[in-house]
């Protein structure tokens, strides 16, 4: 994925050591926990997408803060949004699945 390795790398520095806490406040369609992360008083995701270092997924969460902290980010050409056409991750994966089965014997 693209931006990945700098993201996850952001994320470890982020969170690593740290006592997390997770504010747990819904499952997905796949039975995943969704939830806030503080790391020691570090809201997660909003260092993350200020970063640039994110996507805002608003098919799961549609709070407002995070699509300006997105919409900032992009204006500002930060992390990811430094690509001419960053591509969404949702997309990425969909795209690599496909490829996946295509090229299978």
């Amino acid at each position: 994925m693209p931006y990945g390795k700098e993201a996850k790398e952001e994320l470890v520095k982020l969170v690593q050591g740290r006592t997390l806490k997770i504010s747990v406040y819904d499952t997905d369609r796949y039975g995943r926990l969704v939830g806030d992360v503080d790391g020691n008083g570090v809201f997660v995701q909003e260092h993350m997408l200020k970063k640039g270092l994110a996507w805002h997924y608003t098919a799961y969460d549609r709070r407002m803060e995070f699509a300006k902290w997105e919409s900032q980010a992009q204006a500002s050409g930060l992390g990811l949004w430094a690509q001419p056409n960053p591509e969404e991750p949702w997309e990425w994966r969909k795209k690599k699945r496909t490829k996946n089965l295509v090229s299978r014997p």
